[in-house]
């Protein structure tokens, strides 16, 4: 085991930045597939899968890794993936409908791409400052993948929208057209934000999943919504709607919408986010790691620039994929609702002073998770991968 030198990892994290290459990853002290507990120790698995394919060291030039890297560069990424203009707003939404997801150039301008990256590479800085037990390097977050991690998850609210950066993207110009005509309506409401990354040196795949569990409850506002986006209620002899009708009102409206903004140009090598087309209207279970098929595990978004965005219905299927590179991957987010969702279910995660920034229509979408005047929601602004520091973080807060 090598020894760390601490000075030189700080060093190496004051000039880290969110695309380009970096000095950060590849933290050779850190076992294939292992989790760590609530308080940093290594556990049992209770989330997701483990990588059974997974090379057995974290070495840039292992033979193994040279293998998965030669077997990406052959075959990664969507044949014929579609990448749309931000004006192109009714075939964005078409292919959204189609496949769960659609990837979109050139939704953030420079100054926009240089605010989140700043941003980004903020809070993974704090983050990757917690030191790992023993030799590593970094402390996994808990429950995570070696080398991955959830800007959400990570922080004590389980949201971003204390910061400046990923509250300034609700409401832009290219992106607002593109989230009402999913919606139907103007009428929708922000449910957080956070985003995932992963560091150079991530060589297992995450486990295929879902975000959201459908309900699949066909409420009067769920069918509000349907009839927006043109759905004829077609009844049955019982006078009820037909089971093709009930099946396309929960196809066709989401729970939950996500936009993912790209930092780095998505390629086969550094860990581009996989998706799998049209499963977002269904209900069986993904495939284990050990199940999936190789097409599958290439169906990823390689081709997409930076500052171009995913629109995901979080429901489909997805999951992360081996960082072979030398180049931190990360994909921050907003998360988009509609109004059939229930207000309680929403956490107060924006400080009233950042909802103030906000431009008219980003107040409104905001109204559920503001919090009052001189009230810092509970656990926003503190970082850590641990889980028991967050949950410290917040009861501290309260007492």
């Amino acid at each position: 085991m090598k020894n760390i030198n601490r000075a030189l990892l700080q060093s190496e994290l004051q000039e880290m930045q969110v695309y380009g290459e970096t000095q950060v990853g590849w933290d050779e002290n850190i076992p294939p597939n292992e989790t760590v507990d609530s308080d940093g120790n290594p556990e049992n698995r209770r989330f997701g899968a483990a990588d059974p394919n997974s090379p057995k060291r974290r070495v840039y030039d292992d033979p193994e890794v040279e293998a998965l890297r030669e077997t990406l560069r052959k075959h990664n990424g969507i044949r014929g993936l579609e990448i749309c203009e931000p004006s192109e707003v009714k075939k964005i939404a078409r292919i959204f409908r189609r496949d769960g997801f659609v990837v979109v150039r050139d939704l953030l301008n420079a100054e926009q791409l240089a605010r989140l990256r700043k941003g980004c590479a903020e809070a993974l800085r704090e983050i990757l400052s917690i030191p790992g037990q023993g030799n590593r390097k970094y402390a996994n977050e808990t429950g995570r993948l070696p080398h991955r991690y959830s800007y959400g998850t990570s922080s004590a609210s389980r949201h971003m929208l204390h910061h400046p950066a990923w509250a300034s993207m609700i409401d832009l110009p290219t992106t607002t057209p593109i989230v009402t005509e999913i919606f139907g309506s103007s009428d929708y409401r922000v449910w957080g934000s956070g985003g995932d990354l992963c560091l150079p040196g991530a060589i297992e795949y995450q486990h295929l999943h879902s975000d959201v569990r459908d309900p699949q409850h066909l409420t009067e506002g769920r069918i509000k919504q349907a009839k927006l986006l043109g759905v004829e209620l077609h009844k049955d002899e019982s006078g009820n709607l037909s089971v093709a009708t009930q099946k396309l009102i929960m196809e066709l409206t989401s729970p939950l919408v996500t936009i993912n903004f790209v930092m780095c140009d998505l390629t086969w090598e550094n860990g581009p986010i996989r998706q799998i087309p049209g499963t977002h209207a269904l209900q069986q279970s993904p495939p284990s790691p050990a199940d999936e098929p190789d097409w599958m595990r290439h169906s990823t978004l390689v081709g997409a620039t930076a500052g171009s965005g995913v629109f995901r219905d979080n429901r489909a299927w997805h999951g992360a994929t081996p960082n072979l590179s030398k180049e931190i991957r990360a994909l921050p987010n907003v998360e988009y609702s509609p109004m059939w969702r229930p207000q309680a279910d929403y956490t107060k995660s924006m400080p009233h002073e950042i909802w103030e920034t906000l431009t008219p229509h980003a107040q409104k979408m905001c109204e559920w998770i503001k919090a009052d005047p001189g009230v810092l929601p509970a656990g926003a602004g503190f970082m850590h991968p641990l889980a028991s520091k967050r949950t410290e973080a917040v009861e501290k807060q309260n007492s």
